[in-house]
């Protein structure tokens, strides 16, 4: 049996490990483990312990704030459980964003304060170390 390749795994498990590296500290992160085969009575049993579909696929809390980053790759699309668990988490208060690729879900990541910028030249990093210095 053959696999498929899956570009939103591999751009989750980057995601993952970019928050790994780079993640503020005091953050929380996680990863709702919905998906998978399961029998019908653990589906069944699941669904009555509370599970949901569509949660997204990472929920962070910092700072008092509850983030939800639905990753989708090029071409993907939301399913209609996942669009809804974004409204409902949103309107209670959340911050989400469903972003389009590893640049646009590290970018949103960044400008949420979740993880630290990357460095991409020398002079950042020259310039990051005096402002670290004058802090």
């Amino acid at each position: 049996m053959s696999r498929r390749k899956n570009p939103e795994q591999t751009i989750h498990l980057a995601v993952a490990q970019h928050l790994r590296l780079r993640g503020m500290p005091g953050m929380v992160w996680f990863h709702p483990a919905n998906g998978g085969l399961r029998s019908k009575r653990e589906a069944a049993i699941f669904k009555a312990m509370g599970v949901r579909a569509g949660v997204s696929d990472f929920i962070f809390v910092h700072d008092s704030k509850i983030y939800a980053l639905e990753l989708k790759a090029e071409g993907g699309r939301a399913t209609e459980q996942q669009l809804k668990f974004l409204s409902d988490i949103d309107r209670a208060g959340a911050f989400t964003a469903m972003p389009t690729g590893l640049d646009a879900a590290l970018a949103t990541l960044e400008a949420w304060g979740l993880i630290r910028p990357a460095i991409k030249t020398m002079g950042e990093v020259a310039q990051r170390a005096e402002q670290r210095a004058a802090e």
